[in-house]
């Protein structure tokens, strides 16, 4: 069992996952944000791998990916980075990465330097359940959690193949879009949670398009798991410290506690 399921294991306990890009705004940033987001209440820490054809990311993400290529940031450079952040934080450390970066790496190779840098699982937003059996039987071996995504388009016959094939939990997309903060989450998505809870028994995780704390609230009364991203990013891109990051995730957490208390 990898560390990511002992994170759903405290019953009523609401995963608070923050994403950021590894290099962005620099690699120092990233090696000073991690720590702090572990010491502010989160669960688990998506680290984005920058791509430079980042199709399931909004504009916020597609700058910080742009920013961090232009610095020199590397899929090698990542794992560097990753295996620093984890003799340093106790939390489990996710990629987040697409599948021409780790195909082009190696699978094999890949997943072996995953294991050795501390990362606990990965997310590949273009890896589909019928295509990844490949990557799935290669990453078991490493003890690596394939967390598969599912949007409020998929249908039963996919929701049913994601739940049997994902590891960890599932990563269920608000919106059929892209990443980035939105003022208000789509009306459907209890139905969809719902949809996807009849048939799966994994933890489900809503991303996209959270940024505020009614937000969180909102999800944490449906969900397992509230992933956040673009909202620190735009954060991080405007305070050189990172005390507001830190804040935002304290703030959050917070919610998703006080959500707990109300009777979730």
């Amino acid at each position: 069992m990898s560390r990511i399921a002992p994170v759903f294991g405290r019953p009523g306990h609401v995963a608070l996952i923050p994403y950021i890009t590894v290099g962005y705004p620099s690699i120092e940033a990233t090696l000073k944000v991690v720590p702090l987001l572990a010491s502010s209440g989160c669960d688990m820490i998506e680290l984005g791998i920058p791509f430079s054809d980042p199709l399931a990311d909004g504009a916020t993400i597609q700058q910080a990916s742009f920013c961090a290529l232009s610095n020199g940031v590397t899929p090698k450079l990542c794992l560097e980075v990753a295996k620093e952040l984890s003799q340093k934080v106790d939390k489990p450390l996710v990629f987040m990465t697409y599948f021409n970066p780790v195909f082009s790496y190696g699978l094999e190779e890949f997943c072996s330097a995953c294991a050795n840098s501390g990362i606990d699982g990965l997310i590949i937003p273009d890896l589909t359940p019928d295509e990844g059996s490949q990557l799935e039987a290669i990453s078991q071996k490493q003890n690596l959690d394939l967390v598969y995504l599912l949007a409020p388009t998929s249908t039963e016959k996919r929701i049913e193949l994601a739940a049997e094939r994902s590891r960890g939990f599932i990563y269920l997309v608000s919106v059929t879009g892209v990443t980035g903060a939105r003022g208000n989450l789509p009306s459907g998505l209890d139905e969809f949670v719902a949809r996807v809870r009849k048939i799966a028994i994994l933890p489900l995780c809503v991303g996209f398009g959270i940024s505020t704390m009614e937000q969180a609230k909102q999800v944490a009364q449906i969900a397992d798991g509230v992933i956040v991203g673009s909202r620190a990013i735009q954060l991080m891109g405007t305070d050189n410290d990172l005390t507001s990051v830190a804040s935002f995730v304290k703030d959050l957490r917070r919610t998703l506690d006080e959500s707990r208390k109300s009777g979730r």
